[in-house]
């Protein structure tokens, strides 16, 4: 518990009880008194007592009446089922089939249960079952007359190019099947990567949503073939205006939902010994609808255990089906259904959960040692749809199961059985174990003090079989999911940009660019976020190569991270990732390519192997369903995630970037309460969060962003062009512009493979990958970094004058993609630029040791930035500097 101690001349207690309620606590899970300084006794405190659940409820099961398609659509709203309309007369059709009721019958069951339709309504779910991507997209562009039906946008876009591409590099292990992807590490080992968005349960309750967050996307690691160890994790928050002081109110303020979600993230990553290497934090006003979590983790495990492969894992009939970890509550009830919705005042408070770290962690260690003795021959994680969830996957492996619930430890007596099934209460993974092999599993479990119970059993009957203490309350065939469900349908009209009134907008050339490039730095989007990295433990477990924060301060953001997984080897793992949902106010298609080139060139800026480059998309999107009340621009929202994936898969097959995971969650808007009691729809941006990962040969090679060396050759390689539209530049004019930046695979491609040489080399001192806010403000990270000075001149930065004329602004600011910023010893110049040759690479200055100076000359030749370090650090620092 905390005390706050309130003092004020005018404060009443509902003053207090007010602060109390919609600042300091929340209701979700927390409970507050007030007391007068008359009747606070210091001897008695506060006299809270801890919170015990108490059900004072008889477990039992319920038969639904399916009489008819409006009766079922009635009980999945009263029962916040969130079943799809078109599903309903397919679930009716099953349970209405004589052979079906025949075999029912056989097991005392005739009409549908509660359990049995809550496990469709999971599996059904968006969050499960993906049916947005799975679905039929009627597409329209009029302007290019294109009319065409996109069947299936993750077959086509995402497993069609992912599988080819498996079958080219051979170090792809395993992909789009199991909860991680794998790939080749070294000769002995794999890694896994995987990410996750925990967006809805984190806008009601910050801290728990992110906890639960963090502590599960690393249970999928845990979860992937046979186990790996954790050895990294990320993080990227997307969030509204932390000083919003506007009329809307979403359930938590932007200021404290960021200070919830940094502190989950921070306990579940520090407790569980888990480095947390890379992250991100971007502010637009759309997030205040529902803000964007993005939670990633990577593992490490032997290519081989007990001589078999260890991304391989069945289910067999007669194996036991072991809980291990916690315990099963109302926690975490409908979580992947409310996920599948909007934000409301209907969504259901009870899918929140409040993770427990070490717990888990306990688990995590004693399934490795587990996996080493070769007792696990299939293993996976209990998150979303719990038990559900995990024994339903797993059980279409064997074709069969039975599960026994009233064996499922429980955190408090009285939960019903479809609260036992689908409850998505932390730290629980679901095994399987040979009969043979039990007592080894739970004398190891017992020295570890994780709790570890049988719950069931595999088997080959074809039939999905629960029972509570004999009676059974669910009973159907594992293949009810194939039964001809619907796909979803949408229908997507593309807008051109010009057809949606965007232009590029009417601005001068400014004439005092000093006070320009502080301004840029203080925005929050380019500004410090040091007192959010910091708060994350990078150097447990003694991997860190290339660190989050770089320079001779440790206080700059550094491209990407790189890690040493396993600390007897000189191999190094880079990981990177990018957010740029600004550019989908122009073109979906376009922030997802500038998206992927980000993430491709911070790896190549710390020395990544271009060969080896997998990708994780996590798609965050706005409802793209159209209602010509509740949601009219539905059909363009439908054409942006269209044009999304046909630009994903572009950029995958250019870059040659098979999709290792991925991750699809859909309905990022919020209806928030205004002013007058009205309820107001926000939207966030379509949003994407591109992670890459490389594999590095030798990271005594990798080099970091600061200058080092005064007299160094400044150089920046990649053409700047015209392309200010969404900028960080325009957005300080509260402009969004027309010219977006263009994706060049192939010219830039070269130009990733040379400096790929030319660091394998050490050709290279520095080098930085070119982001958000454009050369100014990356000049600025680098001069700050360094903590020397740099002289560059703008007449010789390389361009291309096809998109419209360059002025200093354009230089300076234009956020063009594939551009980096390097430097180079004198002595290595004509090897360096031999290397070079042909490609989009300029000689613009060197590194000074006026160790406090950032000059920059314009077109003109005359002093258009000159900037003291002190300066940049006090501008880069203001915004949120307070706060470390």
């Amino acid at each position: 518990s905390k005390r706050y101690c309130l003092r004020g001349e005018e404060l009443v207690r509902q003053d207090v009880e007010k602060l109390a309620s919609e600042l300091l606590s929340n209701s979700i899970i927390q409970q507050f008194k007030v007391f007068s300084i008359e009747k606070w006794d210091k001897e008695i405190g506060a006299d809270v007592k801890p919170a015990k659940v108490i059900l004072d409820h008889t477990p039992c099961f319920e038969v639904i009446s399916i009489e008819s398609d409006d009766q079922l659509s009635k009980i999945s709203d009263e029962r916040n089922l969130a079943l799809n309309p078109r599903d309903i007369p397919v679930i009716r059709e099953y349970f209405l089939e004589p052979a079906v009721m025949e075999s029912r019958k056989k097991v005392g069951l005739l009409e549908p249960t509660d359990l049995e339709l809550e496990y469709i309504s999971q599996a059904r779910s968006d969050h499960c079952n993906h049916n947005t991507f799975q679905g039929i997209f009627n597409y329209k562009d009029a302007a290019n007359n294109e009319k065409v039906i996109e069947n299936s946008l993750f077959k086509t876009y995402i497993q069609e190019p992912t599988l080819k591409l498996k079958e080219k590099k051979e170090w792809v292990v395993s992909v789009l099947w199991d909860n991680a992807g794998v790939g080749r590490f070294d000769d002995e080992n794999n890694y896994v990567v995987t990410g996750e968005t925990h967006n809805s349960p984190s806008n009601m309750e910050a801290y728990g949503g992110a906890i639960t967050g963090i502590v599960g996307v690393y249970r999928d690691p845990m979860g992937t073939g046979l186990g790996s160890k954790l050895f990294m994790g990320s993080f990227g928050y997307c969030v509204g205006d932390i000083n919003y002081k506007g009329p809307l109110k979403p359930p938590l303020h932007p200021r404290r939902l960021l200070d919830g979600v940094i502190e989950g993230v921070k306990d579940g990553g520090n407790k569980s010994g888990v480095p947390t290497t890379f992250g991100q934090t971007l502010f637009n006003p759309g997030f205040m609808g529902k803000s964007l979590v993005f939670v990633t983790a990577l593992g490490i495990m032997p290519n081989e255990v007990a001589g078999k492969p260890s991304h391989e894992k069945k289910t067999s009939p007669g194996e036991l089906i072991i809980m291990s970890g916690g315990r099963v509550g109302k926690d975490g009830i409908h979580g992947v259904t409310a996920s599948s919705e909007s934000y409301s005042e209907n969504t259901p408070a009870g899918h929140v959960q409040i993770g427990d770290p070490y717990t888990q962690k306990k688990m995590h260690d004693f399934l490795l040692i587990c996996r080493v003795e070769g007792l696990i021959p299939f293993i996976t994680d209990n998150g979303g749809g719990g038990l559900s969830s995990s024994i339903g996957e797993s059980a279409m492996i064997s074709n069969g199961c039975v599960v026994w619930l009233d064996k499922v430890p429980l955190k408090y007596e009285g939960l019903d059985m479809w609260e036992i099934w689908i409850s998505e209460s932390q730290e629980r993974m679901t095994i399987a174990v040979k009969p043979k092999n039990l007592d080894r599993f739970m004398e190891l479990s017992a020295e570890h003090e994780v709790e570890s119970t049988v719950i069931g059993e595999y088997t080959d009957t074809g039939k999905l079989h629960i029972k509570y203490k004999d009676e059974t309350c669910a009973y159907v065939d594992m293949d009810l999911l194939d039964k001809g469900f619907p796909s979803w349908e949408f229908d997507a009209i593309w807008l051109s940009p010009e057809t949606r009134g965007l232009t590029e907008p009417v601005i001068s050339s400014p004439s005092d660019f000093n006070t320009l490039l502080l301004k840029l730095l203080e925005r929050p989007n380019i500004a410090s976020k040091e007192w959010i990295l910091r708060q994350y433990d990078h150097e447990v477990q003694g991997g860190s190569v290339i660190k989050p924060m770089v320079g001779v301060k440790h206080n700059i953001p550094s491209d990407a991270s790189v890690t040493r997984p396993v600390l007897t080897s000189q191999k190094g793992l880079a990981f990177s990732q990018s957010l740029l949902p600004w550019y989908s106010k122009i073109d979906a298609y376009h922030m997802m390519t500038c998206t992927i080139d980000e993430a491709v060139r911070r790896l190549m800026a710390v020395g990544g192997n271009f060969d080896h480059i997998g990708g994780l998309d996590n798609f965050c999107w706005p409802n793209i369903g159209f209602d010509p009340k509740k949601n009219p621009d539905g059909t363009f929202k439908a054409a942006q995630l269209v044009r999304a994936c046909r630009a994903l898969k572009e950029a995958c097959e250019k870059y040659e970037i098979p999709l290792l995971s991925g991750k699809d969650s859909m309905y990022v808007d919020g209806h928030l309460v205004g002013e007058f009691g009205e309820r107001v729809k926000v939207s966030a941006l379509a949003t994407v969060q591109f992670s890459g990962t490389s594999v590095i040969d030798d990271v005594s090679k990798c080099v970091s962003m600061d200058p080092k060396v005064p007299g160094d050759l400044v150089y920046v390689l990649g053409v700047t062009a015209n392309e200010l539209g969404a900028s960080e530049y325009y957005e300080a004019f509260d402009k969004t512009g027309l010219n977006i930046p263009h994706v060049d695979f192939d010219k830039f491609k070269v130009v990733y493979k040379a400096l790929q040489t030319a660091i394998e080399n050490e050709l290279v001192v520095s080098c930085h990958a070119v982001a958000r806010g454009g050369l100014g403000v990356h000049l600025s990270y680098m001069t700050m970094a360094g903590g020397l000075g740099i002289e560059v001149n703008l007449s010789d930065f390389p361009i291309d004058s096809d998109r419209g004329d360059l002025l200093n602004e354009s230089l300076l600011f234009s956020e063009s993609a594939g551009r980096f910023i390097v430097t180079v010893a004198p002595e290595n110049k004509s090897v360096f630029e031999k290397l070079f040759k042909g490609m989009a690479a300029g000689c613009v200055g060197l590194v000074t040791d006026q160790h406090d100076h950032l000059k920059i000359l314009g077109l003109e030749k005359d002093a258009l930035v000159d900037l003291s370090t002190a300066q940049l650090d006090d501008a880069f620092n203001k915004t949120f500097g307070d706060m470390i």
